[in-house]
């Protein structure tokens, strides 16, 4: 099938790189930063679009992977020029994390387009994209997931259909959320057995080794150590999802004091001018004498 992409960022160009290679001929690609989708467009053989109506019309199938709500919301209603502008037919694969609120929303305009819509959270990194092994969970129709299940073996390693529009987005909050306190953990940890003069590899041995164990410590503890916060996910994403996860708590009554902290934290390397680092980076919070990345 032919594919164009919506969001050509470091997942998103590296997931059309996937596809291609794969032998679905990526068609268009839009995004607001014309000089990345102009780059790519001429790597692939593709076309940069310069509207969405174009990427719709160019594709069977289009992936969108943008930043928030807002994002979300303008590439599939904006009066002037959205995607599902002549959609008959059409299927949109959403890899947002967004509010499970607007993945819904999305795929009650699609509907109302003769559309389909599915959202597709991706719980990996740029290197998954890039291999075609993201973890996938995804949430619309059944039909719609069947259509789509070819496109999203070719991304993902693992695919688990979650259920309606809105509940893959609702599971991804919440790993994104234990995710975030996790990492913000590690560095307190981390942190504080450097202030006791504890050798810190050493440390990091031992917690792989009890309960202090996490996939964080295995993706983010070196880094921690050596001040390495090339971005693999933001801080200001992170604080964007935890955010996430908080609504949702607020509107189950729920206080969830954890998540709350971990937000202020990532919410506070945004403020240090820290935000476009990596996840890893709320360590230069917690060690002493840190405060910003070297």
């Amino acid at each position: 099938m032919n594919v164009a992409f919506v969001g050509v960022g470091r997942m998103g160009a590296n997931m059309a790189r996937r596809l291609q290679e794969r032998g679905h001929p990526v068609t268009a690609l839009f995004d607001l930063n014309r000089a990345a989708a102009t780059d790519l467009a001429q790597e692939l053989g593709s076309f940069a679009s310069q509207s969405l109506g174009e990427v719709t019309a160019a594709a069977e199938v289009i992936i969108t992977v943008v930043s928030d709500d807002a994002a979300m919301r303008a590439i599939f209603s904006a009066p002037n020029d959205n995607l599902l502008k002549n959609a008959d037919g059409k299927l949109f694969i959403n890899c947002a994390t967004i509010t499970p609120q607007v993945h819904v929303e999305i795929e009650r305009l699609a509907l109302a387009a003769k559309a389909e819509s599915l959202e597709a959270c991706m719980a990996s990194s740029i290197s998954q994209a890039r291999e075609g092994t993201l973890y996938l969970m995804c949430g619309g129709a059944r039909a719609t997931f069947e259509r789509a299940e070819s496109i999203l073996h070719e991304l993902g390693s693992a695919i688990r259909y979650i259920g309606a529009a809105g509940e893959a987005a609702k599971v991804k909050a919440l790993v994104n959320m234990v995710m975030n306190i996790n990492t913000a953990g590690l560095a307190e940890g981390l942190g504080l057995g450097d202030a006791l003069g504890i050798d810190l590899k050493m440390l990091r041995e031992v917690f792989a080794e009890t309960g202090a164990a996490s996939r964080v410590l295995e993706t983010d503890g070196e880094d921690m150590q050596k001040r390495d916060h090339v971005c693999f996910f933001s801080a200001a994403h992170a604080a964007k999802d935890s955010g996430i996860a908080l609504s949702l708590g607020e509107q189950e009554g729920l206080d969830l004091p954890l998540a709350r902290a971990t937000k202020a934290q990532y919410e506070a390397m945004i403020s240090a001018g820290l935000g476009d680092l990596d996840k890893s980076g709320i360590a230069e919070l917690t060690f002493k004498g840190r405060g910003s990345a070297s």
